[in-house]
């Protein structure tokens, strides 16, 4: 009786440590870094390897884990309650319940769980050569289970859910993690910028037509080379008959070399010749794939046209970058005074400031579905164009138009919604 007393509390202190096992286990492997076991598994770990391979078919690993758990488990209750009741009788079942929940749910639950979580990279490579032979013995078992389960599934036409899209993951990831952290705010734009490239169109963020720096082509040499040295920009578009007809795209640099080896018969230089040909794009391609084509082409610039091939404005390299890095300035650039805080909390804005800069600047969600500048905004809510003093409410801003020159707005004061009082402080009378 002693005997069989002492290898019954062997077999439960056994099965209590498998059940911690399986419990680690399953933590492990699922909250386990896949980019940190990604890197591990290129740096050659063989066991970082093994655990991106058993994650592969995460189903039947799950499905393994749970079996074990609970025939450990079950079989652990099973022995607590034959030993007990040989000791107190019928109320060893009683004393067994309570003694084995206690056991199992700290020692073979919380516990092992619990330090899983807290180092879940390094739990899932020490148990992942275990686990994988355990699998190798209880797959076809958890396969079967799974095929029941799927059966019943079907049976009430329950569809499995799809993954979750990586790219989604990802946002999920860096907002997480923006929270945690808040001195990466930055960094955390930048990696939303990267997301985001694909769901901005080229019309969202180009410079529109009407902001176009350009030089007539039929100009003399010298008026065009005078307009170059006088703008800030390397490349200049060059139109003929009208402002919307682009015929060369003249780059700085071609201009100095032509200059240099001419430099006594300026006037008779060819000035248009020297253009390079024009690149259109639709106003409609993403700034992902205009980033592409960039590279594709070796070019920094683009034009931006409509469906009816009508000239809209331009992209450049550089815009695609500072949607993700923000404002990039050298000395030549003039120095944005778009938006203008003002001491009473609200701010002054220029009209053509794009929703986009605003909500990624302020953290605002203003919708940039319907317009793509605030002044648009304005006009697509207000269904009219207002004249300065107008004062409208949308989404809870408040819009006051401060100037307007002739069919465009050009200057309003937002007043962003008032954040909630702190806890502890009162409203004054």
């Amino acid at each position: 009786m002693h005997t069989a007393l002492v290898i019954s509390l062997v077999a439960i202190l056994f099965l209590l440590v498998a059940g911690a096992f399986f419990s680690a286990a399953e933590t492990a492997l699922t909250t386990a870094s896949r980019a940190r076991i990604h890197q591990l598994e290129r740096a050659g770990n063989k066991r970082a390897r093994l655990v991106a391979k058993l994650n592969e078919r995460r189903e039947r690993l799950l499905g393994t884990v749970l079996i074990g758990n609970n025939v450990v488990n079950i079989l652990g209750a099973a022995l607590a309650t034959q030993a007990l009741i040989g000791i107190f009788g019928d109320a060893g079942v009683a004393l067994a319940t309570a003694l084995m929940t206690v056991l199992v749910l700290v020692f073979a639950e919380i516990l092992p769980k619990t330090y899983a979580l807290l180092h879940a990279d390094r739990v899932a490579l020490a148990v992942s050569p275990l686990l994988r032979n355990i699998i190798a013995v209880l797959g076809p078992i958890s396969s079967a289970v799974d095929w029941i389960v799927r059966g019943i599934l079907k049976l009430f036409r329950v569809k499995a859910p799809k993954g979750v899209v990586a790219q989604e993951e990802i946002r999920g990831a860096i907002e997480l993690y923006g929270k945690e952290v808040d001195s990466t705010r930055g960094e955390q734009q930048m990696l939303g910028g990267v997301l985001d490239l694909a769901h901005v169109d080229v019309s969202e963020i180009m410079v529109h037509r009407k902001n176009m720096f350009v030089l007539e082509a039929d100009q003399p040499a010298s008026k065009i080379l005078e307009g170059v040295l006088d703008g800030q920009y390397t490349r200049v578009p060059l139109w003929r008959n009208n402002p919307d007809n682009i015929v060369g795209i003249l780059h700085a640099k071609d201009v100095l070399q032509a200059i240099t080896q001419h430099r006594d018969e300026i006037d008779k230089l060819d000035i248009a010749g020297l253009a390079k040909e024009a690149w259109f794009v639709p106003s409609t391609t993403n700034l992902r794939e205009q980033l592409q084509a960039f590279r594709r082409r070796k070019a920094h610039f683009a034009l931006v046209v409509d469906e009816y091939g009508a000239l809209m404005g331009l992209v450049t390299l550089e815009d695609i970058i500072e949607e993700i890095v923000g404002d990039i300035s050298d000395e030549h650039d003039v120095a944005a005074t778009g938006i203008r805080p003002q001491s009473d909390g609200s701010y002054v804005v220029d009209g053509t400031t794009t929703i986009r800069d605003l909500n990624r600047r302020f953290e605002w969600k203003l919708p940039d579905a319907e317009a793509t500048t605030l002044a648009g905004l304005v006009l697509h809510e207000a269904q009219m164009i207002p004249d300065a003093g107008q004062v409208f409410t949308f989404y809870g801003f408040r819009f006051e138009i401060l100037r307007r020159q002739r069919n465009q707005i050009t200057l309003l004061r937002l007043t962003p919604p008032a954040r909630p009082r702190e806890a502890g402080t009162e409203a004054p009378a």
